[in-house]
């Protein structure tokens, strides 16, 4: 994982995002996109594992119903983003003869 990766990858996921895992996770996934969005999964998975809404009666609410929506919009943000990465322009490979910028002219009578 090279420097642009790891930029970008803290950038997505918050700068206190453990390194040493995000490079576990970029060696065996191989993409930038496929860890963000394995990891921002785990945090939207353990939001859900918990009541989204707590009540004490007179003494404390809590509200995590925020946290989810702000996840799964940054999850569909990730999914539309282009990572550093990413193959820009496809798989395709184009390969095109060159010609010189000038033409040769072919005199019949030479």
């Amino acid at each position: 994982m090279d420097p642009a990766v790891l930029a970008w990858l803290l950038a997505q996921l918050g700068p206190t995002t453990d390194q040493g895992d995000l490079q576990t996770r970029y060696d065996r996934l191989g993409s930038a996109k496929a860890v963000a969005l394995e990891v921002l999964s785990e945090r939207r998975a353990n939001l859900l594992a918990d009541p989204l809404q707590l009540t004490v009666n007179g003494v404390v609410t809590m509200d995590q119903s925020n946290n989810l929506t702000g996840l799964e919009r940054q999850i569909a943000s990730v999914e539309a983003a282009t990572a550093p990465d990413d193959a820009v322009g496809g798989d395709t490979l184009v390969i095109a003869p060159l010609e010189s910028a000038r033409r040769r002219r072919h005199h019949w009578w030479r």
